[in-house]
């Protein structure tokens, strides 16, 4: 049995190879970001028109800041043109856009789009887009851990009430369901500091293709490649099926 219950709700994926595809064909690495862009739109449509819910995008790092100011500068004009073009056919299409990472490190301009481009997108429920823009998984822990310490200092909390589910409610991405799947491009194995609290217990697929190549048929591989596991959360596989057999009639997160 081990009962695959469908699609994963929540997909992230880390957007590998913009700058090898780039150099491949000769063309400055911001070239690869523009044509990285484009890949981003056809997966936000290949999503929503799969159902899913939640599709989180690594988009910028808290490292890529020291990337050379000529490509971070165009990387910040690429953002503001993505906003700028497709903050219409958010709304269009019922996307709600959330930003999670260090905002305030982004220029001034750049973040008041990102914050009007929220706002009002936020009551839309086809499907959340999340753009992981200065994120880093360390930085977000590390965030949430001054909080805690900070309500302890001033006794607003106990040590002892300090549990998984406070440390959820301080990340950036509290309002976010962790995700089921995380796909990477360009066939790199690791997770690069991407949702380290997140991904405990996502399923990893890794593709070859470099992420301006990547479209909605390899999307649909790596969904049928994660349908075919068996996510078992430290349990049997004989236990997972009694709680599949269990919990039939309503919904379980044992896929």
């Amino acid at each position: 049995m081990h009962g695959s219950l469908g699609s994963p709700q929540h997909i992230a994926i880390i957007m590998d190879g913009n700058g090898r595809w780039a150099k491949q064909r000769g063309l400055p690495r911001i070239e690869g970001h523009r044509q990285g862009s484009k890949s981003v739109e056809k997966i936000v449509t290949a999503c929503r028109a799969r159902g899913v819910k939640y599709l989180t995008l690594f988009s910028f790092s808290t490292e890529n800041w020291n990337r050379p100011k000529e490509e971070v500068n165009g990387l910040m004009s690429l953002f503001k043109l993505y906003l700028n073009s497709q903050t219409k056919k958010l709304i269009k299409n019922g996307i709600r856009l959330r930003a999670i990472g260090d905002l305030e490190k982004f220029p001034k301009d750049v973040l008041e789009l990102l914050r009007k481009t929220e706002e009002k997108t936020k009551d839309f429920k086809q499907m959340t887009l999340v753009l992981a823009l200065g994120y880093g998984g360390r930085e977000e822990i590390t965030s949430a851990v001054k909080q805690i310490a900070q309500d302890v200092k001033e006794s607003k909390l106990n040590p002892e009430d300090i549990n998984n589910d406070l440390i959820k409610s301080k990340m950036w991405s509290s309002d976010i369901p962790d995700p089921e799947l995380l796909i990477r491009t360009s066939g790199e194995m690791r997770i690069s500091n991407f949702l380290l609290w997140q991904l405990a217990y996502s399923e990893i697929v890794i593709t070859k293709e470099l992420w301006p190549d990547f479209d909605a048929n390899v999307l649909e591989t790596c969904i049928e490649t994660f349908e075919k596991r068996e996510r078992r959360f430290g349990l049997t596989s004989e236990q997972i099926d009694r709680k599949i057999s269990d919990k039939s009639d309503s919904e379980t997160v044992y896929v």
